[in-house]
This record gives C-alpha cells, structure tokens and sequence, in this order.
C-alpha cells in the first residue's frame, strides 16, 4: 500500500471517529481523542460519516428494547430504548428541534429568529415539540409488532440524519460563528452522496417497497425543510440539522405504522 493510501485511509478512519465523538456522549481512549484533534477539516470531512453513526446509535437503542422486551411490555422497552439513545447522544438533536420551533413559532423576521434559536433557554413552542414528538415515537413504536421495530430503530437514526446532512450539499451555513461552524462547508457531491447512500441504505431491508417509499417521503419532507430554511433564514444552521433530523425520523415511523 502506498504512502498516500495509508495517509487517507488514516483521514477516513479520524473522519469517522470524529464524527462518533462529536455526535455521541461516550468516549474514546484518552490517546485515540488526542489524536483526533478536531481541526476543522477533519470535522468537516466527519458529516459524510454522521448516518453511520446514527446506525449504531440506533442499534444501540434496538439493543436496549430487545433486552427489555425480556422483561417489561412493549411500552416500557421502548422508552427505555428511548431514554438510552437520548443519553448517547445527549440530546442533541432534540435540543435543535426545540430551539428551532422556538424560533420559527415566535419570531417575524430573519434577526429575530437567528437570535432566538441562539438563545439556550426553551420556551413554550420548544417544549410542546419536544413532548409531542417523543411522544409520537413512543407510541408509534409501541404500536408496531416487536420484530419490526428492532430494525426501524436502526434505519430511522441513519437515514434521518442522511436526509439532513443532504441540505449542507444545497444550503449555506448562516451564522458567522456557531458550534456546527466547522461542520459546515458545502458538502462535496461523493460526500453527500455517501452520507445519503449510507443513510438509506438501511430502509431496504426487509421490504424494498416500503423503502422505497420510505425514501420518496425523505425526499418531500428534505425539499420542503430546504425551502423553508432558505426563506426563513436564507440558509441553514445547525439547529435546523437537528429539527430535520428529528421530522425525518418521526416521519419514517408514521410511515411504518401506516404501512403495517
């Protein structure tokens, strides 16, 4: 293998170990952190990678309701199967979708709204969202026979953040500064590819018809967030990765239980 294969597959594997620290709440071996560094092209190049970590969030979480199927009923599987995904990834997704609905449920103009969604504090729009929606995936999930949940578990999380890593390909990052700003260079055509192949790929199986389906529904739901953001704010930030991400995933569970 030559120097220059061994040097890139050495930037793919600190992309994706970026992407799995920076997306997630568990750690890596003091060494293994250091080594990553996180300077800004490696957290860029981290998003072609974030479906993929959104799998093995959501394996984690069918880990954790098929264990606790053992036990409990249905309901209390998936809640726990929730509350361990939430504390995975810290909440962060959930944390966009609530600073999101915030914003866009009590601001006018494009400033008011950038300094809303900047604002660490929920309000009432923030807070009824976050209910509704966890309480849309918990009873959704509930209501599917327990052999299909495992598997949507996995392939929601993956392709919901592919659908919102999609909008970095068409969109431009809004704010001079933020947290998600290193992530936030236009995506590469092979990069969103990956990301959304890798994403998607997962709802195929076991039915390639409802994924199908599936994919159709991503695809409306990501042309009407782009259009969205851009006439609210002209773009994206990272917050509205997180609000996608969250209607994307709620989006595939409806899906399925309409589907069953």
């Amino acid at each position: 293998m030559s120097a220059a294969s061994v040097s890139r597959f050495s930037d793919e594997v600190r992309y994706a170990l970026t992407a799995w620290v920076y997306f997630t709440r568990l750690p890596l071996p003091g060494k293994l952190t250091r080594w990553l560094g996180f300077e800004p092209r490696y957290l860029n190049g981290a998003a072609r990678y974030f479906p993929l970590v959104g799998a093995l969030v959501g394996a984690l979480g069918a880990a954790v309701y098929l264990l606790a199927l053992r036990r409990f009923p249905a309901g209390v599987a998936v809640l726990l199967s929730m509350a361990a995904t939430l504390l995975i990834t810290g909440a962060f997704h959930e944390d966009g979708l609530a600073d999101c609905c915030d914003a866009f449920g009590g601001a006018y103009t494009r400033e008011d709204t950038l300094r809303i969604m900047h604002d660490s504090r929920i309000g009432a729009f923030g807070a009824i969202a976050v209910v509704i929606v966890l309480a849309l995936k918990w009873q959704v999930l509930t209501a599917l026979p327990s052999a299909r949940v495992a598997w949507l578990m996995i392939g929601a999380h993956a392709a919901s953040r592919g659908n919102a890593i999609s909008l970095m390909l068409t969109l431009d990052y809004v704010r001079g500064e933020g947290k998600a700003k290193p992530l936030a260079q236009r995506l590469s055509i092979a990069a969103a590819a990956f990301a959304v192949i890798s994403g998607a790929g997962w709802l195929m199986w076991p039915d390639w018809r409802w994924g199908g389906a599936a994919l159709l529904l991503l695809l409306v739901l990501r042309a009407f967030l782009a259009r969205w953001f851009k006439r609210r704010l002209g773009g994206y930030t990272g917050d509205c990765l997180g609000f996608a991400q969250q209607l994307s995933e709620l989006a595939l569970y409806l899906l399925a239980l309409a589907w069953s």
